[in-house]
């Protein structure tokens, strides 16, 4: 399922991508009609690419850097949270 082809992928599956909403998502499958898109065309878009990154994959632009972080949990995961003793 993921990462996702932003160049393939229907409109359902690109809803799914974590900074993408409605109206990127229009942006994107009429931005895709006249050529295939890359990472700087979604920048321009509009898109949140700091959430979408780990998600999609374009020409040129693979999220496997991304996903065997470390930090990849930690920016996904909720905050610690200090628990009561008593």
């Amino acid at each position: 399922m993921f990462p996702l082809d932003v160049n393939l992928a229907t409109r359902e599956m690109l809803l799914r991508v974590p900074g993408f909403g409605t109206r990127t998502v229009d942006r994107i499958i009429a931005a895709r009609r006249h050529h295939a898109l890359r990472y700087e065309d979604l920048v321009r878009i509009g898109a949140l690419m700091k959430k979408a990154r780990p998600f999609i994959s374009l020409p040129g632009w693979s999220p496997a850097g991304l996903t065997d972080s470390a930090d990849l949990r930690a920016r996904f995961a909720p905050p610690p949270e200090q628990l009561r003793l008593l």
